[in-house]
């Protein structure tokens, strides 16, 4: 090793002094500048490599949960669905054992643009402008055939009590939801035949398929807006033979769907459904859809309640009882961990609407675009004379 050169005791002058630049690689005294025989020191970096830098990206990262490919513009600039009178049938009437029709997106263009698909939607639309700033335990009317409707649901409640959860490891899927679902096959003739007039008993080939697709699929053991779907359909079946009217609509929200959604979160908690094509964080809900957009209804004009007082919890807990969306908010909140804004992000966006309108018309156009535009939900939907496909229900209509 060559010997180091003796530094200069002396102060240099000022003149002579050379400032150090940070990026000079070459060895030298920081006293004197003179040359030492020492290593350069290492280029200065913001990062080591152990501690890399880190790598930016959002809390949902997209390549792991991207949102459904849907065009959200086209979805705001469509017009609000529009509610229509339910066409009745004509008497008497040939009934036929319904099927799927639905297989590609052609497909689901012909049945949008049908007049079985706008009377359908129209039903629903009118379902919702019937509990408009109603709350459920406002009066209304409530016919024979509505009470047997809801103690038929009230029955299936009961079976759940009848048919406890086999003991599993399986999170998702417990295997006594099929002995339910069995005994919901083996008794719906029966179940139907409380509320069919004896003149429409034939229809029970019809609207069986509907009703025991109302409460989820057996094989996959899950359950989603499809099924939900399905329930909304029967009752309008319903309505097409005029077993339901249109006076019974509130009830048929207040009583009758309430009881539903009842019965299918008890069906969800206790056997565990798996969500039937769930968006995941992007979608309204895992399991529903229709409860929202009657629950929004509900709230229309309402002094106090604003979308944003879905936040508010002593809101939640005073009148969840009353309104429907606040109800589906709160069992959301209970079903789910963790801030409402990462599991919920779309009903969180949605509490910034500022009205209860805008939020009702919103999710009408949302629902058409999102559950009866879909290929994979529509798929599944069924088709026969109450319902038709490529449908022209004013040719039937005297």
């Amino acid at each position: 090793m060559e010997e180091p050169q003796e530094h200069n005791d002396e102060e240099p002058s000022k003149s002579s002094t050379t400032p150090v630049s940070p990026t000079c690689t070459s060895p030298t005294c920081a006293t004197c500048a003179s040359s030492t025989p020492f290593d350069p020191p290492p280029t200065q970096s913001p990062w080591s490599e152990i501690s890399p830098p880190p790598t930016y990206r959002p809390l949902r990262a997209p390549a792991i949960n991207l949102p459904p490919n849907t065009n959200s513009q086209a979805i705001i600039l469509a017009p609000v669905p529009r509610s229509q009178k339910v066409l009745p049938i004509s008497l008497p009437h040939t009934f036929q054992s319904p099927s799927k029709r639905i297989h590609s997106p052609d497909d689901i263009r012909q049945f949008i643009s049908s007049d079985s698909a706008t009377n359908f939607l129209g039903f629903i639309v009118s379902l919702s402008e019937s509990i408009r700033s109603h709350k459920l335990s406002d009066s209304y009317h409530e016919s024979t055939t509505l009470k047997k409707i809801v103690s038929i649901i009230e029955t299936l409640i009961q079976w759940t009590e009848e048919i406890p959860p086999a003991q599993q490891s399986s999170r998702y899927g417990n295997i006594s939801y099929r002995t339910w679902h069995n005994r919901l096959v083996e008794n719906s003739e029966s179940l139907m035949l409380l509320i069919l007039p004896e003149h429409l008993k034939s229809s029970i080939v019809e609207i069986v398929p509907y009703f025991t697709d109302s409460f989820g699929n057996s094989s996959r053991i899950d359950y989603g807006t499809g099924h939900e779907t399905n329930f909304a359909a029967w009752l309008y079946c319903l309505a097409r033979m005029g077993i339901v009217e249109e006076v019974d609509y509130q009830a048929l929200v207040s009583r009758v769907f309430v009881n539903y959604i009842e019965l299918m979160r008890k069906l969800q908690s206790v056997y565990n459904l798996e969500p039937a094509g769930s968006h995941g964080v992007w979608g309204l809900d895992d399991y529903h859809f229709l409860p929202f957009i009657f629950g929004s209804s509900q709230l229309i004009d309402h002094k106090y309640m604003k979308p944003k007082s879905i936040h508010n919890e002593d809101i939640l807990v005073n009148f969840s009882s009353e309104y429907m969306y606040l109800s589906g908010i709160v069992f959301i909140k209970k079903v789910k961990k963790g801030l409402f804004a990462e599991h919920s992000p779309l009903l969180d966006d949605i509490s910034g609407v500022p009205t209860w309108n805008k939020v009702n018309s919103g999710l009408l156009k949302m629902y058409r675009a999102e559950v009866l535009e879909k290929v994979p939900i529509m798929q599944h939907f069924l088709f026969g004379s109450l319902i038709q496909w490529y449908g022209f229900l004013f040719l039937f209509h005297d």
